[in-house]
């Protein structure tokens, strides 16, 4: 597992750069589900171990309405110094969802395309040994939907 910390803390490092006090709020997504649970469970300890309170969440429902009710506006308004890292599928960089994360991860494995709303793309063939991506975007075929 200390394989990850040097992704993780490049990934930390620059989230904070942009974001350094506040209720902050990270998604993690990918096709699927269970990849963005694991990862993001992975980030919250990471931050937390940076003393940065932090807790993920993968709600049921990804409706951009639930969530902003259910997940978002109760935590923006404990206004606590603190980050909510919410995993979950493509939904979450939907063009209606988007807009709701201060910075996102999106999770490839081997020739998945690229998420081109994603602000980190992290490669996880290999869950225990993660790299950072960066992609193309000029390459991201034309028929891509982001």
């Amino acid at each position: 597992m200390a394989d990850t910390v040097p992704l993780l803390d490049s990934v930390i490092d620059e989230f904070l750069r942009s974001y350094p006090r506040g209720s902050r709020m990270i998604a993690v997504s990918s096709p699927d589900r269970d990849r963005s649970t694991a990862f993001a469970a992975r980030l919250a300890d990471a931050l937390t171990a940076r003393g940065i309170a932090a807790r993920a969440r993968t709600p049921d429902a990804v409706d951009a309405d639930v969530l902003r009710a259910e997940l978002i506006t109760p935590f923006r308004s404990t206004r606590e110094d603190a980050v909510l890292v919410v995993a979950g599928d493509a939904d979450l960089l939907d063009s209606a969802r988007r807009g709701m994360w201060h910075f996102s991860v999106w999770l490839m494995v081997g020739d998945e395309a690229p998420h081109t709303a994603a602000t980190a793309l992290v490669e996880v063939t290999d869950p225990e040994h993660p790299s950072r991506r960066f992609a193309d975007y000029c390459a991201v075929p034309s028929a891509f939907r982001s």
